[in-house]
């Protein structure tokens, strides 16, 4: 099964605001750059989509209500949803904020059927939070997300197994999950349009073109799908732990980048030191104005978790930039991680930094994140753009805590 809550920021919104019922609404960042992150179904009608800028959104429809994300709101929302998933399973893998995997097969005859988990689901859902989701049913995930995506807002699909091969065949490629924009006109050049087209295309062109992944590709277009739903215990261990965020204004001042550096550098040190992970490669990103983004690492000479240290190895990096143009979003990444020992640092100076950062987390759990911060970081106070990540979850070292 999969659960997809519909318009999921534009509906908690409504909820929570009678008088924006009804109403043509977009949830967007804490910034005027900000895209669209939402449309609620009323301002779908006018062709308001996810990504747009708010001047594309007003020009489809100038009687938008934008709303300023509440992000704290979603994920609690979202936590909340998640766990109620897991009295009819404990297999629920989260795919995102608004959506999850379940895995039935445990579960059927205790609850008398897929069907009915589906309908006490949508019910409890919109007794409890007052907004709908729509349930895909199917032999795997990848099928169970398309059947999800086929009555939008608050459906039910089922796909049953004699059905698949035949609806299949004239379904678009670009709806299957992993098929984006890029990869669509790629299969499209090759006069691929169908699924039914793409599972009878010779694989031997296939793998040519795309190796390993066009093997993966046909069979998504016969609908098969060995995945499993792993849940959050079981999941692989993380790879990487990162943060961007969109700046306010284009920057072209070195100081002000720099101090956007040590705060990314503390919100990932927080997290690594939250989850006792510690790096040892480092990767800053940049996008400049007119959106070209690019990526530098480098690789330390020890684990690293102390923001000042995460700091200083982006700042190597960046001083060997040449920033030609606006910085318009930063992004640092600690990677090649390993789980620390609970020992102390043997050496008086970097125990005296270990306790004191120590300390200083200690407050920011209890207060909140920033109540205790580095000097140079009051005026950043608030600053840049606020957007949950696609990878947030609500536990484990991808539960990251949000403005």
């Amino acid at each position: 099964m999969h659960v997809d809550m519909n318009a999921f920021f534009a509906a908690v919104e409504q909820q929570s605001s009678p008088a924006l019922r009804g109403r043509p609404i977009a949830v967007t960042g804490s910034e005027q750059r900000s895209v669209i992150l939402t449309a609620s179904y009323e301002a779908r009608a006018f062709g308001v989509k996810t990504g747009m800028t708010r001047f594309e959104a007003f020009e489809r429809c100038p009687q938008l209500v934008l709303v300023p994300a509440n992000n704290r709101l979603y994920t609690h929302v979202s936590t909340e949803i998640m766990a109620m998933l897991q009295d009819y399973t404990p297999l629920v893998e989260v795919f995102s904020i608004d959506e999850a995997f379940l895995d039935l097969s445990g579960s059927l005859r205790l609850f008398n059927g897929a069907e009915r988990i589906a309908y006490l689901i949508k019910s409890r859902i919109r007794a409890r939070f007052g907004i709908t989701c729509s349930v895909g049913i199917a032999p795997n995930k990848l099928l169970a997300k398309l059947a999800s995506e086929q009555n939008k807002p608050d459906g039910l699909t089922v796909f049953r197994p004699a059905e698949i091969p035949a609806l299949l065949e004239k379904m678009p490629i670009q709806e299957l999950c992993g098929v984006g924009r890029r990869l669509g006109r790629q299969l499209q050049g090759l006069g691929i349009l169908t699924c039914g087209q793409l599972a009878r295309f010779p694989l031997a062109v296939l793998r040519r073109k795309y190796g390993l992944v066009g093997d993966k590709l046909q069979a998504m277009a016969r609908g098969l799908d060995p995945s499993p739903v792993v849940p959050a215990e079981r999941s692989a261990p993380i790879k990487s732990v990162g943060h961007s965020r969109t700046l306010r204004d284009d920057l072209v001042d070195r100081q002000a980048i720099c101090a956007f550096l040590l705060q990314l550098a503390e919100m990932v040190g927080r997290r690594a030191r939250r989850y006792q992970v510690s790096g040892r490669v480092v990767t800053l990103t940049v996008r400049y104005a007119n959106f070209a983004t690019l990526s530098r690492q480098q690789v330390q000479g020890d684990y690293l978790a102390g923001s000042e240290d995460i700091y200083r190895a982006s700042m190597q990096i960046l001083d060997n930039l040449v920033l030609d143009q606006p910085v318009r979003l930063l992004g640092v990444r600690l990677s090649d991680l390993r789980f620390k020992t609970g020992q102390l640092p043997l050496f008086p100076a970097e125990r005296r930094q270990y306790l004191l950062t120590e300390a200083r987390d200690c407050v920011n759990d209890r207060y909140g994140d920033f109540t205790v911060m580095f000097g140079s970081l009051l005026e950043q106070r608030g600053k840049g753009s606020h957007v949950i990540s696609p990878a947030w979850r609500p536990q484990g070292v991808r539960n990251v805590a949000v403005q």
